[in-house]
């Protein structure tokens, strides 16, 4: 399955890219293949000894894992490759292993074919010379279960970063899912350290390895719940210290551990808007100080030194997290850290600019400092912090790889060096205020007037997925909205109600609203838009994938609409049937399903009023591509122009070339080009 490739020229060491693009000239619009490429470098992940670093490079259609020593980054990496999966990451879980995910296309043949994707993740050497599994699976008894096991496949739960040479996994199919194993990566052989029962949902460790808390579903006379709990060490029994009703949509769960094992790390929404984190007394069950929380925005994470060789500093906590603009962001409170913070970010020319923020739950409002254009996130480090692996980017700069060691900061590689990021226009945080006075935020990128001129110009309104989800300002990957901005369209993607992330009252106002006030919420943006100058009257379409694509069908249907044309991407066009498929427990019933309540599209779709395009991929195992069959078949009807592509080898986002990637990025554009009912936007 795998091969040792031979290092060669053109790939024989980490290539440090520079490529300028002329101040003084027009930026240049990335050619559909640019935007489909697999990144140069990605997946960069750096030893816990930080003697090596490994990371993902892109071989045309192929990609291999590159291996450097990084006191010797100009000598020819090692290059492991595959002859018939691809890999879809790489990471270190010691410093002579690699964990790494790898995937294929894969038809399950019963009294129908199945399309979809096997995904498999195994472990290896720094050469790539020795491949295992981590968990040996027993033989699958049935189709359907050679289908589970296809698609599944154990999690690392724990890497041990103080234990040389075990892992914890997590098993996730079968009669023993949610087991957890202790694997000895020497011979791999795997020992049961907790058997789990129905209804267990995950584990969280403490800084030893030990499993100490845990999330359990059930279900008592008032509803399901999620209950967290905690193993007393005494005597081993796990106990409930927290309940959380999922109508109630209340969310406490346990995060992490610092240096004191009685001590835990709580989140919680309970009672309040926006997430907190605080300490909790195991032992005394009593909640102590809260250690975060934001005015804005969720707080999410503690982030706290593993290794116990860093001495006094293990189990100190170094930052703490929050859903910010970002998704990720981090206030560092470690001395060490905040200085660390101020020297990269002057080496790397991060600065700061004004953004306001404004709460869509109480309508506060303020202004701060924030890293709009470009921010930096550690993805490895060594213990003491002497040698950091990191990657920048921003909304219209593709990922820049560096590392920083003993006090010298080094670029490593550009993710798509070939594309100008002039050409990816500007984008910022953004509020309007919706028909009935909710504050929405939104992500609008305007073009670059150098390419596109001063404005206004055509829009797309582009809605994300989930709807229990939420956009951040960081690159999009998808490369819809740099594809969109590089095409001279202005893109809003609002996080309309429903949207999570963002509070509790903008998540729950979106509740059976699905083609009402959830629409209107996009509708509003369209004209918050032309009110603005940014969209040009006449010239707006929307376009979104899966939930977004329901609301491009939604959008399609509802009268007296503001777009030209609409693009509907896997999107769910029958939202009873569709649920019907997905909520068959009580979790789901009672969490979600009540709040998919609202316009199902297809009973409209014999009467859209304006023209559509729809896509969907043929291995789609999430939203049947039926959904989008149903729609189109009963759209040709009207007297609207409609356009329908099926995308092979396609599922709910991972495109299995990069030819079928640029085939779905091409109708996109293609469609905004030259149709939207003719002349194209």
């Amino acid at each position: 399955m795998k091969r040792l490739l031979t290092a060669v020229s053109i790939a024989s060491a980490l290539v440090v890219v520079q490529t300028a693009h002329a101040e003084n000239k027009t930026p240049s619009a990335p050619a559909i293949e640019q935007l489909a490429a697999f990144p140069a470098f990605s997946s960069f992940t750096l030893s816990p000894d930080g003697r090596h670093i490994a990371a993902l490079r892109a071989m045309g259609e192929d990609r291999a894992i590159a291996v450097w020593k990084t006191d010797a980054l100009d000598q020819p990496p090692t290059l492991i490759g595959s002859d018939r999966m691809k890999f879809g990451g790489v990471s270190f879980i010691k410093n002579d292993r690699l964990a790494v995910s790898l995937w294929q296309p894969f038809d399950l043949r019963t009294d129908r074919v199945t399309r979809t994707f096997l995904n498999k993740l195994m472990i290896t050497d720094l050469q790539g010379k020795e491949w295992k599994e981590p968990l040996s699976l027993p033989r699958a008894q049935s189709r359907a279960e050679e289908l589970l096991q296809a698609r599944t496949s154990p999690s690392v739960l724990d890497s041990l970063p103080n234990d040389p040479h075990h892992i914890l996994v997590v098993n996730t199919i079968g009669s023993s899912a949610a087991d957890v194993y202790r694997v000895d990566l020497r011979n791999y052989s795997s020992a049961r350290v907790q058997m789990s029962g129905e209804n267990v949902a995950g584990y969280v460790t403490d800084l030893d390895g030990e499993l100490r808390a845990r999330l359990r579903s059930n279900v008592d006379s008032v509803g399901a719940y999620i209950a967290a709990e905690f193993r007393n060490p005494e005597t081993n029994s796990w106990d409930e210290h927290f309940r959380s009703y999922v109508k109630n949509r209340d969310q406490t769960q346990i995060i992490g551990f610092g240096s004191d094992p009685n001590i835990a790390f709580v989140e919680s929404n309970e009672g309040r808007d926006k997430s907190v984190v605080y300490e909790y007394d195991i032992r005394a069950r009593q909640r102590k100080e809260v250690l975060f929380e934001h005015n804005f925005f969720n707080a999410n994470r503690v982030i706290v030194n593993p290794y116990r060789s860093a001495g006094e500093g293990y189990g100190a906590i170094i930052g703490l997290g929050y859903e910010g603009p970002r998704g990720d962001d981090v206030e560092w409170t470690a001395p060490q850290m905040r200085a660390l913070d101020a020297g990269l970010r002057q080496a790397l020319g991060i600065g700061a600019t004004p953004m306001e923020l404004v709460d869509p739950e109480s309508g506060a409002r303020a202004t701060i400092q924030y890293p709009v254009e470009k921010q930096y996130r550690i993805v490895g480090y060594t213990p003491d912090f002497t040698t950091v692996l990191l990657v920048v980017d921003g909304p219209s700069l593709p990922p820049e790889h560096y590392l920083f060691r003993d006090g010298q900061l080094s670029l490593l590689a550009k993710a798509y060096p070939d594309i100008d990021p002039r050409a990816l226009g500007r984008t910022e945080l953004v509020y309007y205020t919706a028909r009935d006075g909710l504050e929405i935020p939104a992500f609008l990128t305007r073009p670059d007037p150098g390419l596109c001129g001063a404005g206004p110009w055509s829009a797309v309104v582009h809605p994300h997925g989930g709807p229990w989800s939420r956009d951040t300002m960081d690159f999009d990957g998808s490369m819809w909205v740099p594809l969109l901005a590089s095409r001279c369209h202005a893109v809003l993607r609002p996080q309309f109600r429903g949207s999570d992330g963002w509070g509790r009252k903008l998540w729950i106002s979106g509740d059976a609203e699905w083609g009402q006030k959830m629409q209107d919420d996009k509708d509003d943006g369209a004209k918050w838009m032309l009110q603005q100058g940014i969209a040009l009257e006449g010239r707006i379409a929307m376009f979104g994938f899966s939930y977004g694509g329901y609301s491009a069908f939604a959008a399609a249907v509802r009268p007296n609409g503001l777009y030209k044309c609409a693009i509907a991407g896997a999107g769910v066009s029958d939202i009873e049937r569709i649920w019907s498929r997905f909520y068959t427990n009580p979790f789901f019933r009672q969490a979600q399903a009540p709040t998919v309540k609202g316009l199902s599209p297809l009973s409209q779709a014999a009467d859209i009023q304006i023209p559509i395009m729809v896509y969907h991929g043929v291995r789609d195992q999430t939203v049947p591509i039926e959904q989008s069959q149903w729609f189109v078949s009963s759209a040709k009807q009207s007297q609207q122009d409609v356009e329908y592509h099926e995308l092979a080898d396609y599922g709910h986002g991972p495109a299995w070339t990069r030819a079928i990637m640029a085939e779905q990025l091409r109708v996109i554009d293609t469609y905004l080009r030259e149709g939207c009912g003719g002349q194209g936007l």
